[in-house]
């Protein structure tokens, strides 16, 4: 069994998604990056772009425009100045 990685997305207006995925991509200022679980720490800027979560299998979008990622031991967050599902 492969091991999840714990993310969360957050725009100023609401928590958009929160739980256990396998896999997320997302826009970063200096290039695309993906996360999975026990990747090491980092904090980058996000660009506009896709955030596209990976689980089981199925993929689900999210359109930002920016923010900031950090990736801790304990999972990933994204922090958006806007998302929208896509």
């Amino acid at each position: 069994m492969s091991e999840k990685l714990y993310f969360s997305l957050v725009s100023p207006e609401r928590e958009l998604f929160s739980g256990e995925v396998d896999q997320v991509d997302a826009p970063g200022a200096e290039g695309d990056f993906g996360v999975l679980a026990g990747h090491a720490p980092f904090m980058t800027a996000l660009r506009e772009g896709e955030v596209t979560v990976h689980i089981n299998g199925a993929l689900t979008r999210y359109a930002i425009e920016g923010g900031f990622a950090d990736v801790t031991p304990d999972g990933l967050t994204v922090l958006a100045e806007n998302a929208t599902p896509v």
